[in-house]
């Protein structure tokens, strides 16, 4: 039988946090509440603010309670940390010390968004499984290796819990209400949302590369794939090929026909890509990013970069990020 007390979520509300996530995961539990005509759970806000937290889209919310409130959570109690843009200046003395103390309760801790970044900073996801959005994981990866990082859209890792932003938030919050209520009543709390379409911890973040760039060819999509994969480390034009089964000339066709690019072009604007989060999500040496994007030369990578987006990377790593959705 289903315990009478109401399960309480407590959401930390940092700075510039992500609205999308926040509201994925808090509106299934209200219908929860609400299709089961019984109060199965319960929630509050609390932040570093004193009176209200502001989201990355300039929305302000009322906080419940600041950090310097006397807030317990109990052993059933689950807190829910919501990040956003610049979530490594959120990683302050208070914000953490709060959450081991919460975890130290025997709190459930989880995040939604970037929010894993400061779960990791405080130490309560090593050697445990998460997963964060995926414009900060290769970030993520360089920071923290002793966290067991996935791509997938959300992680369920006993008492420590991860979705990777957006509307993953709903699925993660779907497999705690089946887990502790049925899948009939997660499925009618789905129904509800509109949400035709329930992922699992097995299903990944991103777009099918297909999908991603608008083009349904199978070797296309296999040399993508593997120029993803090998990003530190490139693998030649005519390797590529080789392996998938066709000449360097086909290859080339291949790309100008559906890309209207080279596979050299391309695979040099995905690293590029990976280089340019790096440097907005981690203070790795410029030396260092230009390694873990596959270039072996500082000179050579500095001036790929100014010619791809205008600047150099040492100019570059001031200007901030764009936040993730």
């Amino acid at each position: 039988m289903p315990s009478e007390k109401p399960r309480r979520f407590t959401f930390l509300l940092l700075d510039r946090f992500t609205m999308l996530p926040f509201t994925a995961a808090i509106e299934p539990l209200r219908l929860a509440n609400r299709a089961s005509g019984r109060q199965l759970y319960s929630w509050r806000l609390v932040g570093p603010g004193k009176d209200q937290a502001t989201c990355s889209n300039g929305t302000r919310v009322i906080l419940d309670a600041s950090l310097d409130a006397e807030i317990a959570s109990e052993r059933d109690d689950v807190v829910i940390v919501c990040g956003g843009t610049d979530i490594a200046r959120e990683a302050t003395k208070p914000v953490l010390n709060w959450l081991r103390k919460q975890a130290r309760g025997g709190a459930t801790v989880g995040a939604v968004c970037t929010g894993a970044w400061i779960l990791a900073e405080a130490g309560l996801l090593d050697g445990r499984k998460a997963t964060i959005h995926w414009e900060n994981h290769d970030g993520f990866a360089e920071a923290f290796p002793e966290v067991d990082l996935y791509r997938s859209v959300f992680v369920n890792d006993g008492n420590r819990l991860t979705a990777a932003g957006g509307t993953s938030s709903i699925d993660l919050m779907l497999h705690l209400i089946a887990e502790a209520h049925g899948d009939f009543l997660a499925t009618e709390v789905a129904d509800q949302m509109l949400h035709t379409a329930i992922r699992t911890d097995q299903d990944r973040q991103r777009l099918s590369i297909p999908t991603r760039i608008g083009v349904r060819h199978p070797r296309l999509a296999a040399v993508i794939a593997r120029m993803e994969a090998n990003l530190e480390e490139p693998i030649s034009p005519a390797q590529l090929a080789a392996d998938a089964g066709m000449s360097t000339r086909q290859l080339e066709r291949l790309f100008r026909r559906y890309l209207n690019r080279s596979p050299k072009r391309y695979y040099m604007e995905t690293r590029l890509a990976r280089a340019r989060n790096l440097l907005m999500q981690t203070e790795l040496p410029i030396i260092e990013v230009a390694l873990a994007s596959g270039f072996s030369s500082p000179s050579h990578f500095s001036k790929c970069y100014r010619a791809q987006y205008g600047s150099t990377p040492y100019r570059e790593r001031g200007t901030g990020a764009a936040a993730p959705t």
